[in-house]
């Protein structure tokens, strides 16, 4: 999910990453240079993976879920915003047919990274990151995709977004990428909250704790789901950079304004076969 769902990654660790055994993690908090690494489990069978019904990760062509807020970073704390959209457009990635979310992402007003995001739901009902296509903007210009991430490429592992049935106390893994530094730890940490959000208030919500056990000064990435909606609200502990962003608007999209999104990612598809070498060995998106 956005990042709203993810982190931003910074490869400042790839070294000791690449250097650990993957083994089990220490603990589900754990957060030091030090902390062992849990590859993600196998994936299991896609017979219908474009078809994400997962109550807390409902993925339904032409949904748009906008988000605001603010980040926080060296003290200072500005405009944050988050369009999520859900095309319906898919991708073949390691042989599994994935669907398309343009992921955009806005400080003070300005376009800081435009994403492709690829999921797929597994016949069990968990959903999976099968891979990211970040173009990162300066200043408004395009400057690379650096941390582009395809699985089963670039010894890139996709790792669980959502577990069918969370449960408490338990741990997962959302991927590894030891290329980039990607390595995302969550852990349900609560179910039955209720959580009010500008656009509604939702019971029976689901709250995550999202940490990144190979750098520590990340601290912890709070995430709160609502059943049949998805993601409503993201909050932060502690940390050098923290996003605090909401629900603000959910509607579905006219055909006409679901086909500009179509083009946008087709023409992100398009530039980042240009681009980036990983990415430039998936197929283009149908």
């Amino acid at each position: 999910m956005p990042r709203t769902s993810r982190r931003r990654r910074r490869p400042t660790l790839v070294v000791a990453l690449v250097a650990l055994p993957l083994l089990a993690l220490a603990g589900p908090a754990t957060a030091s240079t030090t902390a062992k690494v849990v590859p993600p489990p196998p994936m299991g069978t896609f017979s219908h993976p474009t078809r994400i019904d997962n109550p807390y990760f409902p993925l339904v062509p032409g949904t748009e879920f906008t988000y605001t807020g603010t980040v926080t970073e060296a003290g200072k704390t500005v405009p944050h915003s988050i369009v999520f959209t859900v095309t319906d457009l898919t991708k073949v990635i390691n042989g599994v047919t994935t669907r398309v979310v343009l992921d955009i992402d806005e400080r003070s007003g300005q376009v800081q990274e435009a994403e492709l995001a690829f999921f797929a739901q597994d016949d069990n009902g968990t959903v999976w990151n099968m891979g990211e296509y970040p173009e990162e903007f300066d200043n408004g210009k395009f400057v690379g995709a650096p941390s582009t991430w395809i699985n089963g490429l670039a010894g890139a592992r996709g790792g669980i977004h959502m577990l069918a049935r969370p449960t408490v106390g338990t741990t997962y893994t959302e991927g590894l990428v030891p290329r980039i530094d990607f390595f995302d730890v969550t852990t349900v940490f609560a179910k039955g909250l209720r959580v009010c959000v500008p656009v509604n208030c939702y019971d029976n919500v689901l709250l995550t704790h999202e940490t990144s056990p190979l750098d520590p000064t990340s601290g912890i990435q709070t995430k709160f789901y609502a059943p049949g909606v998805g993601l409503i609200k993201i909050g932060a502990i502690g940390g050098d950079s923290q996003e605090r962003v909401a629900l603000s608007r959910l509607r579905t999209l006219s055909a006409s304004a679901l086909q500009s999104v179509d083009d946008q990612v087709r023409m992100m598809d398009r530039r980042g076969h240009r681009v980036s070498n990983v990415y430039a060995r998936t197929a283009t998106v149908q």
